[in-house]
């Protein structure tokens, strides 16, 4: 069988791509046209009158009190108040020095990405409409010089996400983190395509027209960008250095550096075996409806670095659906809105009874009664009317005018359709009706229990920002290995520092290790939803004033006096916040950072006091004289052991000389001896 062309390849993948998507977009095109509607009553001025409701009341009054609006915005106000962080947790809690700086790394991409208008955009979709995405992708640092190929990962907002994204059907995880592929839809128009793409889609397939979705229509041309997950084969290879240690090199670490295999040779490491694995990659397509555009080969990481986010999430029928805070009380918006319609228009007739008279009455006075809203005359004339008989009679008008009454069926079900909207979207005045002979407990209670009504919207995009985690340290992984690259790293304060990726280090073994090194990064993905660091801070305070009424301790007292004034939010004192920290660094109640260690030790060799350094040379010039007589004592007592050595041995050697001359003497007295007669003593010449 002949290898397929590159053409022919594409033109395989563009036709299964279309297929795919037109299956996607047939299911979901229900589900999606609602959100979007969704979105569209809420926000658009005159939008809740769209639909069959337009034709009934086309030349009526339509009035809207826009309380699905209120409640939302309350949703949103309660999110931003409570952000959502990631926080990367190490599984055997060893690398959580690592894991700190991956925090760090990623709060600095979502500050330089300014990664709140993404997360914004997709929580309001998904409150409103009820879904939401946004994406993450990779940059040059610098795209202005072309020599820095150092990339960063950027966050980005995707809007329109209820028309514009679309996974596998097949994906059942709320993140996606099974889907198999992904479609991102943008619009341009027809000669802003021609122009970017060389393409004109009059000249596509007639079956392409043929599809639900329509790729082109009159005003634009529709592109999108496809992500499909492959699993990829590859060979790892394995080598024993010379001290027995294994290492592991993939097939793509030799073509990136062709020298590496003549490296190892030479360091006396040796393949031992190879091993197949596989390992998943995204591969990233821009299409049309007519081609494929462009194959931007494969993404960095083995993740869709797409993350949706929903309002609230099933099945039914095997169908995703999913919905936001506003479709349940759409019905009872457009009732209010229709009741507070016709009650405008009761409300604007008149509501003065108007005479019924004869035009013989008003015969030549027509305009002083036109006038008389306007002029005001303290009279009106009419005219006398002739009776039966021909004279002239003076009479009143005939009859009277009434003015329009509320029916009581209205003013019922204005009641109950106030009742009901509460119920769906919750009472927010009841926060703000706050009885003076309350508690402040039974506020927070109050408060609770309005902060229910958001507390699903704020779960299921948690799971959103969890997966936005994984996604970014998948990329991570891959581009932030330079070695001695220095990166900006953002702490939880907002602080910023740099780091140095890739550094060598010495380890506790001895061996040289790599510091900051994120290949080898493998850690859980937890977040944090809690209140805003200024809300954190303001909530401190508000705890802290209230120890203060029931310490005695001064110590105490002075503790949590700077501990509150160090937390305290406002205009010019972050100075005073700054000064208050270094006086608890300084008392040892907070751990200083490495930067304030530096400067304290460098405070405490600049600024010595005169009294101390005399003090501390008396000490050492103290401590050198001692240690000079002891020096002395020690060298007195070695030059006295080393003269009793010397005298023993001296005293030795005499010893010796006079054991020698009497053996001498003896052998002598031996050999001189003269025999005595019987009876006499012997006698020794030498005595």
């Amino acid at each position: 069988m002949a290898r397929m062309s590159k053409e022919q390849r594409l033109a395989e993948l563009h036709q299964r791509a279309l297929r795919q998507f037109n299956d996607i977009q047939s299911a979901l095109r229900d589900e999606r046209l609602q959100c979007l509607q969704d979105r569209r009553f809420y926000s658009l001025a005159g939008a809740q009158w769209e639909g069959p409701l337009q034709d009934i009341y086309e030349n009526k009054p339509k009035f809207e009190v826009n309380k699905v609006h209120l409640a939302v915005i309350r949703i949103i106000n309660e999110y931003r108040n409570n952000r959502i962080t990631v926080d990367y947790v190490s599984k055997d809690d060893q690398e959580q020095s690592l894991a700190d700086v991956c925090d760090g790394l990623f709060r600095a991409d979502e500050k330089d990405s300014v990664a709140e208008e993404a997360y914004d955009n997709a929580f309001e979709e998904a409150v409103a409409g009820g879904f939401g995405a946004w994406r993450l992708r990779t940059v040059y640092e610098d795209e202005s010089d072309e020599d820095n190929e150092r990339q960063r990962i950027k966050i980005e907002p995707i809007f329109d996400a209820d028309s514009s994204v679309f996974f596998d059907l097949n994906a059942k995880r709320q993140d996606k983190a099974d889907a198999k592929h992904c479609y991102v839809i943008t619009s341009m128009t027809r000669e802003s395509y021609r122009d970017m793409w060389d393409d004109n889609p009059s000249d596509w397939p007639k079956i392409i027209h043929q599809f639900e979705f329509d790729w082109c229509t009159p005003d634009v041309v529709y592109v999108a960008e496809y992500y499909e997950v492959e699993e990829v084969s590859e060979t790892l290879r394995i080598f024993q250095s010379i001290d027995g240690t294994e290492e592991k090199y993939r097939e793509a670490d030799f073509e990136n550096d062709p020298e590496l295999e003549n490296t190892l040779a030479a360091i006396g490491t040796r393949e031992v075996r190879q091993r197949k694995i596989k390992r998943k990659k995204v591969h990233k397509y821009i299409m049309s409806g007519g081609r494929v555009l462009e194959d931007a080969g494969y993404i960095a990481g083995n993740c869709i670095p797409i993350v949706p986010v929903y309002g609230k999430r099933w099945f039914v029928d095997n169908i995703e659906r999913c919905m936001g805070h506003v479709r349940l009380a759409k019905d009872a918006q457009r009732l209010k809105n229709m009741q507070l319609s016709k009650l405008g228009e009761i409300s604007a007739l008149s509501s003065v009874e108007k005479p019924i008279m004869t035009p013989e009455q008003v015969a030549g006075h027509q305009m002083m009664w036109a006038e008389d809203n306007l002029k005001d005359y303290p009279y009106l004339l009419v005219n006398p009317i002739t009776g039966p008989d021909g004279s002239q009679q003076i009479g009143g008008p005939v009859a009277y005018t009434k003015p329009p009454q509320v029916p009581p069926a209205m003013a019922a079900l204005l009641q109950i359709t106030e009742q009901d909207m509460q119920e769906i979207l919750g009472n927010q005045a009841g926060a703000d009706k706050v009885v003076s002979n309350i508690s402040g407990e039974a506020v927070e209670m109050i408060q609770q229990r309005l902060d229910m009504q958001a507390y699903i919207y704020m779960s299921n995009f948690a799971k959103g920002q969890r997966r936005s985690g994984e996604i970014w340290l998948s990329m991570a992984k891959e581009i932030y290995v330079e070695e001695g690259r220095k990166m900006k790293t953002v702490s939880p304060e907002g602080k910023t520092s740099q780091i140095e990726m890739m550094r060598p280090i010495i380890g506790e073994t001895g061996e040289v290790e790599l510091e900051n090194d994120l290949t080898s990064a493998n850690f859980d993905v937890d977040v944090d939803v809690g209140p805003s660091s200024q809300s954190k801070r303001a909530a401190m305070v508000k705890a802290l004033t209230g120890m203060l009424a029931i310490t005695d301790d001064p110590q105490t007292k002075q503790i949590l006096q700077s501990m509150a004034l160090m937390n305290m939010e406002g205009e010019g004192i972050s100075d005073i916040r700054e000064y208050f920290r270094k006086q608890m660094v300084r008392a040892g109640v907070i751990k200083p950072t490495d930067e304030e260690a530096a400067e304290m030790q460098a405070e405490a060799q600049g600024r010595q006091d005169p009294n101390a350094i005399f003090l501390q040379a008396a000490a050492e010039e103290a401590t050198a004289k001692a240690a000079k007589a002891r020096a002395d004592t020690v060298k007195t007592i070695a030059d006295a052991e080393l003269s009793r050595a010397k005298t023993a041995e001296t005293m030795a050697k005499a010893g010796i000389a006079e054991q020698d001359i009497a053996i001498n003497a003896a052998q002598v007295s031996q050999q001189n001896v003269i025999p005595e007669p019987q009876g006499m003593p012997i006698v020794n010449p030498l005595q």
